[in-house]
């Protein structure tokens, strides 16, 4: 069952048929879940889009003073950050599934599932027409009632506003 957030989050920059498809995240936590989307236009390539997105187990790509400890995310790619395997960490997550070039999911590891509750995402690049394409993230968070919810609301605007 899907619920929508109490304060209905919008879709940053994702349609109403983006929010509306499947993605390789869905079923992987049970239960009410809430989904979050983003979704943009990148001008790149699909595999190009894909190696910034594996790039995400290197460094979070935010805010480097709170989430990278200070460091500066790296500019350039790195070397093999696009060998990914099941298992292996990635944002907060674990990697469950991936496809080169399609998309990258994972499940939230034991230290942030504690402060957020359980919650999967997928990171899915659509191609567009010439060197172009959409990359599309949805986020799902298990809902919870009252106060519990608060964590993973809190992410979803810290994270993606």
């Amino acid at each position: 069952m899907v619920v929508p957030s109490p304060r209905q989050l919008p879709r940053w920059g994702a349609t109403a048929a983006e929010a509306a498809a499947e993605y390789p995240c869905d079923g992987l936590i049970a239960g009410p879940v809430l989904r979050l989307h983003r979704a943009i236009d990148v001008h790149a390539s699909p595999d190009v889009v894909y190696q910034w997105v594996c790039q995400l187990k290197v460094a979070p790509y935010s805010y480097d003073l709170l989430d990278n400890l200070g460091r500066r995310s790296p500019r350039a790619l790195t070397p093999g950050a696009d060998n990914l395997a099941s298992g292996q960490r990635w944002i907060v997550f674990s990697i469950t599934g991936f496809e080169p070039g399609v998309h990258v999911t994972g499940k939230v590891r034991p230290g942030p599932r504690r402060v957020f509750g359980p919650m999967v995402a997928t990171y899915a690049i659509r191609p567009r027409s010439g060197s172009s394409c959409r990359l599309v993230v949805r986020l799902s968070i298990r809902a919870a009632p009252g106060l519990r919810r608060i964590a993973p609301e809190a992410l979803a605007w810290g994270t993606w506003s």
